[in-house]
């Protein structure tokens, strides 16, 4: 993400953004009520006042629409935003309805009544990274899966649940390995070839050792991408989403917004496991322990923010702002990986206090 400008005492930043990630940080960013500008393009229609040209004319303009929704397609890496025109040239007037498709290399202007920490904290953080996304492949007797890691989760590229021989058909099980090691080599290429990203190779038992050495033989280069090779308990998928929950890839994945976010909701889960006062979980507990100026860390589930009616948003907005009157910090969760999937089941609002608030008396 690159910031162009910023000038807080008008409200207003302006970036553009550079990769599919950058778009996810500013879905997380931008919300109702915001005004956003940008290029866009616009069917004009005579019946338009101060229409010009012939019928159904789609022109470029540059335009800014007061925000009612904002929509993001993972798949597409597509962000529309959609809402009431607030400013635009005079072929076209305001007041209508419009949605921008924010795209990548191009500037865009948000402006806000009032921009929180944990938003310009996510701004700074998207524009420091640099870091290429991993590509962590588990392999074992079971099959292989491979993922790439994004700032908002984990992307599953492919998962073969090709079973080799055992152990006691020695014979069966070389000629076996070589086709298998064969197979996941060609599909690790096509993923890694894109951009060449670090790869790590993670597995149940010594396949993962042995895949690695064969990488060595039959793709150098590609094996010269290999940063870590780690074990764990669980084979396919689940082994990936292992590896980031328990830390094993904490090395490699230092920069990632996942590994943060998976650190923050295992500590969550830990306390909640050994029945600490440290932590709450849900509105209303949260709330109360913001009250006492207890929390160190609210944390909140990015589906929370988007699915909730006006009112409830601005309740959860006012306790953000307390939160960080009082010196605590906000952490917008992706729901977009297992870390998340977790929140919600809580609630999808949870904190790490400081201390222990007193205990309400029946």
């Amino acid at each position: 993400m690159k910031i162009l400008e910023m000038n807080l005492k008008k409200g207003f930043v302006k970036v553009i953004p550079e990769t599919f990630d950058d778009l996810w940080h500013l879905y997380n960013i931008i919300y109702k009520g915001d005004e956003v500008y940008a290029f866009t393009s616009r069917e004009i229609k005579q019946e338009e006042k101060y229409s010009r040209g012939k019928r159904g004319e789609r022109v470029s303009v540059f335009m800014g629409v007061k925000v009612e929704k904002i929509s993001w397609d993972r798949l597409l890496g597509r962000l529309r935003v959609h809402g009431i025109i607030c400013h635009a040239p005079e072929i076209i007037p305001t007041g209508a309805h419009h949605t921008l498709n924010i795209t990548l290399n191009s500037p865009v202007t948000i402006v806000k009544e009032e921009w929180a920490s944990h938003q310009l904290e996510r701004l700074e953080t998207a524009g420091r990274t640099t870091e290429k996304p991993i590509i962590i492949m588990a392999i074992d007797d079971e099959g292989f899966a491979v993922a790439t890691t994004t700032q908002y989760g984990v992307e599953v590229k492919l998962e073969d649940q090709t079973r080799l021989p055992g152990k006691l058909e020695a014979e069966k099980r070389s000629a076996a390995i070589k086709d298998f090691f064969q197979n996941a080599l060609n599909n690790l290429r096509q993923i890694w070839s894109e951009a060449r990203n670090p790869i790590a190779i993670i597995g149940v038992g010594f396949i993962k050792n042995d895949f690695v050495k064969f990488l060595g033989k039959e793709a150098p280069e590609m094996a010269r991408s290999v940063v870590d090779v780690k074990s764990v308990n669980n084979s396919g998928v689940a082994g990936i989403y292992e590896a980031i929950r328990s830390g094993v890839l904490t090395k490699t994945m230092r920069y990632l917004r996942v590994a943060e976010e998976t650190k923050v909701i295992e500590e969550i889960l830990k306390r909640l496991g050994k029945g600490e006062r440290t932590v709450v979980y849900g509105f209303d507990e949260v709330r109360r322990a913001s009250e006492y100026g207890a929390v160190d860390l609210l944390v909140l589930a990015d589906t929370v923010l988007r699915g909730t009616e006006d009112e409830e948003r601005l309740s959860l907005e006012r306790l953000m702002k307390d939160v960080e009157q009082k010196g605590g910090k906000v952490m917008v969760i992706s729901t977009e990986h297992e870390a998340g999937a977790k929140l919600v089941a809580l609630g999808g609002v949870a904190g790490l206090l400081r201390f222990a608030p007193p205990i309400q008396s029946a």
